[in-house]
């Protein structure tokens, strides 16, 4: 009989964040990415959606004392190697998830501030920005804004790649210790990222831009991804650099996929990896 402090565990990564009934999105999405990336992932739902390709037709929140048991559960008995945040929609929401980090001291926090869907549909009420920006930019490991996102809490809108660096020093100015700022929604072929820490300079990631329709849910597998490597203990940089490869490919992977009628998803599993395990201890 193996004794229990010789035994294995596998890689665990939490999502909190909203479910999407359409599958591509949220939840759905999270769990696909820490699968395919030998992860075993686990959920905290802060909202169901009525969602498909088109759009959002529904949010249904979930009740705080509902979202604090999910938390409680899993953390109490499970444990976790990293966390990605997603769509937290109210300010009691909130202040849930950060009471979690704080209580259970989560080490590895990846904020995908969701406030606007692919389809335009905004998914955060108003006054949650500036909740979200006092409790949680500052128990994050990095914040993941994209352009939309980025304008919203800045309060001014982003017009060309020249200007990522300003924005991203503005996000960190917020509490954020670092951003990656995506420049997707930019014109041009060539998509450029920009990652900031409070320490060194700026990196710049570029890539051609991939002609696709299926563009839902990018930002949440891409936030997914890098939580995935964070609790497979890659540094920050290295484990963006490392999402983003598999962002891409799951993008040009599913590119010729019909799935729906508007936005269609990725392909989570164009190369899947084997579910790791580790010694516990």
């Amino acid at each position: 009989m193996m004794k229990n402090d010789e035994a294995f565990r596998y890689t665990r990564v939490l999502s909190i964040a909203g479910s999407d009934s359409g599958g591509g999105a949220g939840i759905q999405a999270d769990l696909k990415t820490f699968a395919a990336l030998g992860c075993y992932g686990m959920t905290a739902i802060t909202a169901l959606t009525a969602q498909n390709t088109r759009g959002v037709s529904g949010i249904h929140g979930v009740p705080p004392e509902m979202l604090k048991a999910q938390l409680s559960a899993v953390l109490d008995d499970i444990g976790v190697d990293a966390v990605k945040i997603g769509m937290l929609h109210a300010p009691d929401i909130v202040r849930t998830v950060a009471w979690a980090m704080k209580h259970y001291q989560v080490k590895r926090v990846v904020l995908d501030p969701v406030m606007v869907a692919t389809s335009g549909d905004r998914l955060i009420a108003p006054e949650t920005v500036q909740v979200l920006v006092d409790e949680l930019f500052p128990l994050a490991t990095v914040v993941t804004p994209n352009l939309d996102e980025a304008a919203l809490l800045l309060g001014r809108p982003i017009n060309g790649a020249h200007e990522l660096e300003g924005a991203a020093r503005d996000l960190l100015a917020l509490g954020a210790p670092a951003v990656l700022l995506k420049g997707g929604h930019l014109p041009g072929d060539d998509v450029t990222d920009l990652l900031l820490t409070g320490a060194g300079a700026p990196q710049r990631l570029s890539s051609r831009r991939i002609a696709s329709r299926n563009t839902h849910g990018t930002g949440c597998t891409l936030s997914s991804a890098i939580a995935a490597h964070l609790a497979l203990g890659e540094p920050l940089a290295r484990a963006v650099a490392l999402a983003r490869g598999y962002i891409l490919k799951a993008i040009e992977q599913g590119a010729d996929v019909f799935t729906g009628s508007g936005h269609g998803p990725l392909n989570h599993g164009h190369a899947p990896l084997v579910q790791r395990k580790q010694a516990r201890g």
